[in-house]
């Protein structure tokens, strides 16, 4: 744990876990994850006003996050806020799976205080490097009185943890939350809050406190013209414990995988639709006997299954 000096009383803890925001070389072709989260926080002058501890939980690209990390980083997010000096948690995250760690913290802690997720769309060496101003904003909303539960802060909007989706593979305003909208702004250093804090009744730490090696399989298979059962069929032979259907427009699913999802449900599978239509909501009643993931997307409604399953 590095502590690092300040001038102010609400103790905010930065856990890193790599990413872009933490990586180097040319926009294009960097390495994520070389940048310790202390020398990232020492690179933006503004902090310095900030009492700050910088703890460094991994050092990975996003893309291959792990069941282990996430129960590492719940763990210690949920160490750090049961502290009375601290008044929130900034974790510094690669973007391509930055949503889906948003909702398992979500709903494994449902935190009183607030828990900030922020990354960025171009390593710290690029001459457009988003990752000082995005850090600086997730802790100014961090400290912000009031705030809580697990957010997501970039480009000076705030998130959600149930709406916010990456919905651009490049450009430097790369997170929505689509027709919801942000819960809030920064702007100049300030917090304008829109709408209100996330909140849900919290599984607990004891859900995911099993070896992340056993914990349930689920799978996402997605609905397509020319889709069959084939690829169901053969995650249920290898073991699946639950499937997420990545459906068609209102999470509408090929009559030929239909057959075999209702085949995975009488051998006892849980199954879910999602769509795979962006900041859309599954409605209506189900298809097929298959049950809606309502305003979760398909990797979303994959952490709900199987934290479902654990608990």
């Amino acid at each position: 744990m590095n502590k690092l000096q300040s001038n102010t009383n609400d103790l905010i803890v930065i856990l890193g876990t790599g990413g872009t925001i933490a990586g180097a070389g040319d926009d294009v072709g960097y390495v994520a994850g070389q940048i310790s989260v202390a020398d990232l926080v020492t690179a933006v002058p503004a902090l310095a006003a900030r009492q700050l501890e910088a703890e460094q939980v991994a050092q990975l690209d996003s893309k291959d996050m792990s069941h282990a990390v996430w129960r590492l980083l719940a763990q210690r997010v949920a160490y750090h806020l049961a502290r009375p000096e601290v008044a929130g948690v900034v974790v510094t995250h690669g973007t391509d799976t930055l949503e889906e760690t948003a909702y398992f913290l979500h709903r494994v802690l449902a935190p009183g205080k607030p828990v900030v997720l922020t990354a960025a769309m171009r390593p710290v060496t690029s001459l457009q490097s988003d990752g000082p101003q995005n850090l600086l904003d997730a802790v100014t909303v961090a400290a912000h009185p009031g705030a809580s539960g697990v957010l997501a802060v970039l480009q000076g909007r705030v998130h959600g943890p149930v709406e916010v989706r990456k919905a651009q593979p490049f450009a430097l305003d790369a997170f929505s939350s689509g027709e919801a909208g942000p819960l809030a702004l920064v702007l100049e250093g300030q917090v304008r809050v829109l709408r209100h804090w996330p909140s849900c009744a919290p599984l607990g730490l004891d859900v995911v406190a099993a070896d992340p090696e056993l914990w349930p399989r689920v799978d996402i298979v997605a609905s397509h013209a020319g889709a069959d059962g084939v690829v169901v069929d053969a995650l249920v032979a290898a073991g699946a414990r639950g499937l997420v259907i990545e459906g068609t427009g209102n999470a509408t699913v090929h009559a030929s995988l239909l057959e075999a999802l209702k085949r995975a449900r009488a051998a006892g599978l849980p199954v879910l639709r999602a769509t795979r239509c962006t900041g859309a909501a599954v409605v209506g009643a189900p298809e097929g006997a298959l049950p809606s993931a309502g305003e979760l997307s398909p990797v979303k409604a994959r952490v709900e299954l199987m934290l479902g399953l654990l608990a």
